[in-house]
């Protein structure tokens, strides 16, 4: 899971060595970390968006994973890492992430969307 990564990337360049110190500076209950490192519930965008720029790591890669964490559908979370792999070899981060974006926005159409957005990649 990308978003347990991301806590641990956080945690280790803060030098922290508890999830509630993590808790404290993202404004959340300890109790919440804890279902996030167990897929109960999941990071915002704000919070991955925060724990992204505090590392260092890039914003886009960090949405996109927290996005990829999210789906319960495991064609959809195939098809983010496709894309972000595609993508992020080509150099085109910036592409990656309004294209997830606009697949989650389309759930109905994702094959379809998604198919079309490789074809044109490549």
């Amino acid at each position: 899971m990308y978003q347990s990564k991301l806590l641990d990337q956080y945690k280790s360049a803060k030098n922290y060595i508890q999830d509630k110190q993590i808790a404290i500076d993202l404004g959340i209950s300890k109790q919440k970390i804890s279902k996030i490192r167990s897929g109960e519930r999941y990071l915002t965008d704000t919070e991955a968006l925060f724990l992204a720029q505090e590392c260092k790591i890039d914003e886009k890669e960090a949405l996109i994973g927290v996005h990829a964490d999210r789906t319960q559908n495991s064609y959809v979370k195939q098809l983010w890492d496709e894309i972000s792999k595609k993508l992020n070899s080509q150099g085109n981060q910036l592409h990656s992430l309004g294209l997830g974006v606009f697949l989650l926005a389309i759930p109905t159409e994702v094959k379809a969307v998604a198919q079309c957005a490789l074809c044109i990649l490549c």
